[in-house]
């Protein structure tokens, strides 16, 4: 049985629960998005953050992301979107184009897709060779290990759904004019490929799930329950780069 199988995707919250908790992780990832980008009672940076979305297509990746920078000045974030690559792009290593986008100290970003692409689409629809998608596992976590151990926090999520919600949300999404945008024939294609990308999605967690760059797997079955969880989960793992970030202008009071 793998990971995926284990995704309560049955979870649920109310509305009013919602909101309130909302309300307070918006609250509090403001003040902590300030705090480590130098702009409350101190100047210095504190550690940078790049959350990392990946997940079934129609997951709710987009809905997340809305909700982590909704309470935040448009300075203080940026939000990469990643399609495939350029020409150019092919030319070079598959993590040169996300290189410029990692945040530094102090910075905050979120990716929508990311580097693993390579072990997911690129390795189901033949667009790296098998050599090339079975070494990325140790490029990826080697890259995202040399990120944290300079100071900037990984934080990967998982939106996962059924297959029965997400073709809900297709046929919904082609429904209405100003959403059809969202809806490609590759994610029709990906539907019929559904086996494959599970079974690549499942080999991506066990080789590179790791210490300092865990996965977090979220049940995107209600978007409710995916944001909150999403939102709240962010929060923490800040928390604790704050408290295990080391800089020598940092000092030792950390974050009250």
């Amino acid at each position: 049985m793998g990971r995926l199988d284990n995704v309560d995707l049955d979870a649920r919250i109310g509305v009013a629960e919602y909101e309130e908790r909302l309300r307070r992780a918006q609250r509090d990832l403001l003040r902590l998005r300030l705090h480590t980008g130098g702009h409350l009672d101190r100047s210095e940076l504190g550690p940078g953050v790049l959350v990392v979305m990946e997940g079934s297509d129609a997951g709710g990746k987009g809905g997340a992301i809305k909700r982590i920078v909704e309470p935040l000045d448009p300075r203080h974030y940026r939000v990469c979107t990643y399609a495939k690559p350029t020409f150019d792009e092919k030319r070079r290593h598959f993590l040169w184009r996300f290189w410029k986008d990692v945040p530094g100290l102090g910075g905050f970003a979120l990716f929508d897709r990311s580097w693993y692409g390579r072990v997911l689409v690129e390795r189901v629809e033949g667009y790296a060779s098998e050599p090339q998608w079975r070494r990325a596992y140790d490029e990826i976590v080697q890259f995202e290990r040399n990120l944290v151990l300079e100071g900037v926090a990984v934080i990967k999520f998982w939106l996962h759904i059924s297959p029965e919600e997400q073709l809900r949300r297709f046929e919904k999404r082609q429904a209405d004019p100003l959403r059809r945008w969202k809806l490609t024939e590759e994610d029709w294609r990906n539907r019929n490929k559904l086996d494959r990308y599970v079974d690549a999605t499942e080999e991506m967690f066990e080789r590179t799930d790791h210490e300092l760059a865990p996965w977090h797997i979220v049940s995107g079955e209600q978007k409710r329950w995916a944001r909150v969880q999403v939102l709240e989960t962010v929060l923490a793992e800040m928390k604790k780069s704050v408290e295990n970030f080391e800089h020598p202008d940092w000092g030792e009071d950390g974050f009250a």
